[in-house]
């Protein structure tokens, strides 16, 4: 790759997350962004808020972006890749607008970002667009000279977000019992979406039964899985399975369901079952709470022996990935060639979402895309 430490013509990374409580006092006025619009009562919202309470009122989602950023910048260090990373949340501090104004304040005038979502789906890329286009527009309102933004790909199939997870499903299978170890069950996890939201994710091409939210999870599924029979030369039963499932119980939403499909194992006599949360790049309250906490508890009354693997987190490896990709999308930006990083059969995401990729629930701007009004 020409000019490999050259992130020219960007001048910053940010880091675009999901945001997390970090107290019990918290948890209620998070729920409150997350759910704003919805006319959801406060007793509802201290229910849904249980899963926080229960381990202190504190996501832990904050501190691992933290590790994340840590990772991001001793790798762009080591590797004399001169680029500023910042850190903005959709629904905590630090708000995404607050980091922009600061980024703009700083000068930065090229950003890239760098969501905690490896997926295409609405709510794993399209909402983030939206939210950054809500945090230019009050910019624009306040008289900042905005920046132009830009996101990365969608790394789902980069090999630095794979080998981690390769790893940890390799770490459980060896730590379950050695007799039930052969015949295990990969059981890849990701969070349910509605249905109708699935079969338009990615561009207008690939809409349909799934969309591509379901094709890059089944590619990422295969790939993990072919990468375990070649390092141990067993070939483990596997499926995509959902958790995480809220909303309206009418509405259609993918399944089935982790608990189930334990269940469905156990019936069927599984001798046991790795759990691999494929769909989430690090342990944050989805995979506590519905897997290491419900789902493990399906499996102990089952009496069936589960291990959970690791999430990427931090892992050096995936922060090399990172500084790969914006080497890479710099290079597209100046005009020279490159050849994209991917494995398996989808081959690398666009890297500008085409108009209808990922469509809104209802109209809204998104930046950072084919239809942004701050291209």
């Amino acid at each position: 790759m020409p000019d490999a430490l050259d992130a020219t013509p960007y001048d910053a990374l940010l880091l675009l997350s999901f945001g997390g409580p970090e107290g019990p006092d918290d948890v209620v006025p998070f729920l409150e962004n997350v759910t704003r619009g919805r006319g959801i009562p406060t007793e509802r919202l201290k229910e849904v808020g249980q899963h926080y309470f229960l381990f202190g009122g504190v996501s832990p989602i904050n501190d691992q972006n933290r590790a994340l950023l840590d990772a991001l910048r001793k790798d762009f260090t080591e590797h004399g890749l001169d680029l500023p990373v910042y850190w903005g949340n959709r629904n905590w501090a630090p708000y995404l607008t607050d980091t922009l104004r600061e980024m703009a304040a700083d000068g930065r005038r090229r950003i890239l970002v760098l969501a905690t979502s490896a997926y295409a789906s609405y709510s794993g890329c399209r909402q983030y667009r939206e939210n950054l286009a809500d945090a230019l527009a009050a910019l624009e309102a306040e008289g900042v000279d905005l920046p132009r933004v830009d996101k990365l790909r969608h790394y789902f199939n980069h090999p630095g977000f794979l080998q981690p997870m390769i790893d940890g499903v390799l770490e459980s299978l060896a730590d379950l019992p050695e007799e039930a170890r052969a015949d295990a069950h990969l059981a890849f996890t990701t969070h349910s979406i509605p249905t109708a939201s699935a079969d338009t994710s990615g561009p207008v091409e690939a809409h349909g039964e799934g969309g591509a939210y379901v094709e890059q999870h089944l590619d990422v599924a295969q790939l993990i899985a072919d990468a375990v029979r070649e390092r141990t030369g067993v070939d483990h039963p596997w499926r995509l399975v959902y958790q995480s499932r809220s909303g309206a119980p009418h509405i259609p939403w993918l399944e089935p369901d982790i608990c189930d499909h334990l269940e469905e194992l156990h019936a069927a006599g599984a001798p046991a079952v790795v759990m691999v949360p494929i769909g989430f790049v690090s342990d944050h309250m989805e995979v506590l709470y519905d897997l290491d906490t419900e789902a493990k508890a399906k499996a102990e009354e089952l009496g069936l022996p589960v291990r959970r693997s690791a999430t990427v987190g931090a892992d050096p490896r995936f922060a090399a990935a990172v500084r790969e990709l914006i080497l890479e999308r710099a290079v597209v930006e100046r005009g020279q060639d490159v050849v994209p990083c991917a494995l398996g059969a989808l081959g690398a995401s666009h890297d500008v979402c085409p108009v209808g990729c990922c469509p809104a629930r209802a109209p809204r701007p998104a930046a950072a895309g084919a239809d942004s009004p701050y291209a």
